[in-house]
């Protein structure tokens, strides 16, 4: 999937270092080659109040564009130890 830089997009999965889950909503801030040599993403993800709380790169593949028919909700931050 190609997704547009600096939008928002939603993971397809958890990423337990940094206590992301598939359903956070992500802003996409740089295309690359991900190691293999597919695409991939640079993301960073804001609190929200609009703090950044991570930045790391995942797989083009970890990312679905935000859809009309979704709803934001809210969850705690839970960090991986």
């Amino acid at each position: 999937m190609t997704v547009e830089l600096y939008t928002d997009a939603v993971l397809t999965r958890d990423i337990p270092v940094h206590g992301l889950c598939a359903g956070d909503v992500v802003k996409v801030v740089d295309f690359h080659l991900a190691p293999g040599g597919g695409g991939g993403y640079s993301i960073e993800v804001f609190n929200t109040l609009g703090e950044t709380i991570a930045v790391t790169s995942v797989n083009a593949s970890d990312l679905e564009p935000l859809l009309a028919d979704e709803i934001f909700s809210v969850r705690k931050l839970s960090m991986a130890v």
